[in-house]
């Protein structure tokens, strides 16, 4: 870096304190900008240059309200936060302005989240459970089968999807998720995954029952135990609060069992790995060109991802998630988890 003399120096010095800029002061003492800028910040010499534009509608008073009411559910939308100023402070500006203020102090939006509504007594079983099962290691987790129903659709999954385009106007094939009249049909399948690896799978044609689940439970959970050599004795079952799940012809099924039941909290799909299990299997499902020409062939397609497609190594990394789990139901005191 090139010194420059006192006199340079004591010239920069004089000029900035008499208000000049720093594109000003290099020109006239013949050195760069950086030189400049270094030495006023160095003296701490305030910048004479002025924000630009106009000035601000909103007071930090005014922003840190805004701030408050939609962190903290309060205001709902920054349209509903707009029209609060009006009403409240009669300041008028609209949903962008805000917007652009909350952008400013770090704050994003989100597209929320769909999970199950919780009771007070959701939430306490939740946080009794997390901390039932707070000191369960990994090795205590890979006993447990986990199961449960999911609908397939026949024609494109229920989520939202995006594209790209130019102009925005012109629709090509590939930038529409097609549909048909009463959706195409879908079906219902019941599935187990171990820690060895996914279970049996079946579909449940029309309304399950009592009788039909505790068929399941002999043929696909007992083929699943026989499949991978379990043993009973080691077994912990999982399944949901479905009221079917909970009949008394089917507790009275799980007495004569030799594998235990794991007590499960309601409202907890976050807190079982086997969705996430789910999700993998209609993304593959969706990866085929063109949807299934019945219900027949859909079923097809969802035995063979479920046995081809889902590895030992997808279950076991999901059961390895459960002390994480366990741990964000924690702290969120039984609440909703990122899950």
């Amino acid at each position: 870096m090139k010194s420059i003399s006192n006199i340079q120096s004591k010239d920069i010095i004089q000029s900035l304190e008499n208000g000049m800029s720093i594109r000003e002061v290099a020109n006239k003492c013949s050195v760069s900008k950086s030189t400049v800028q270094r030495i006023r910040s160095t003296l701490n010499i305030p910048s004479n240059i002025s924000s630009s534009g106009r000035k601000s509608k909103l007071s930090p008073q005014n922003k840190r309200y805004c701030i408050r009411s939609i962190t903290s559910g309060q205001a709902k939308s920054t349209n509903e936060l707009s029209k609060t100023l009006l009403s409240e402070f009669s300041i008028n500006v609209n949903r962008s302005t805000v917007s652009r203020i909350l952008h400013s102090c770090g704050l994003k939006s989100a597209e929320m989240s769909k999970k199950p509504k919780l009771s007070p007594k959701n939430v306490r079983d939740r946080l009794d459970f997390a901390n039932a099962h707070k000191d369960w290691t990994i090795d205590d987790w890979k006993r447990v089968i986990w199961s449960d129903e999911t609908k397939i659709n026949r024609f494109c999954s229920d989520g939202r999807s995006w594209y790209w385009s130019r102009d925005g106007t012109t629709l090509q094939p590939h930038n529409v998720k097609q549909t048909i009249k009463h959706g195409g049909g879908s079906i219902m399948v019941w599935g187990c995954m171990t820690v060895k690896g996914p279970g049996f799978i079946c579909k449940i044609d029309g309304r399950m029952n009592q009788e039909h689940y505790i068929s399941i439970l002999d043929d696909e959970l007992n083929q699943t135990i026989d499949y991978y050599n379990l043993n009973c004795k080691d077994i912990i079952f999982q399944q949901d609060n479905c009221p079917i799940h909970k009949a008394k012809s089917v507790m009275e099924y799980f007495k004569n069992q030799e594998y235990d039941i794991l007590e499960w909290p309601a409202q907890s799909p976050d807190l079982n790995p086997i969705e996430h299990l789910w999700s993998k299997l209609k993304r593959e499902l969706n990866k085929y060109d063109s949807p299934p020409n019945g219900i027949i062939e859909l079923w097809q397609r969802v035995k063979y991802v479920w046995n081809e497609k889902i590895t030992k190594d997808d279950c076991l990394n999901l059961i390895e998630s459960m002390p994480r789990r366990i741990e964000c139901v924690r702290k969120a005191k039984g609440w909703w988890t990122k899950y």
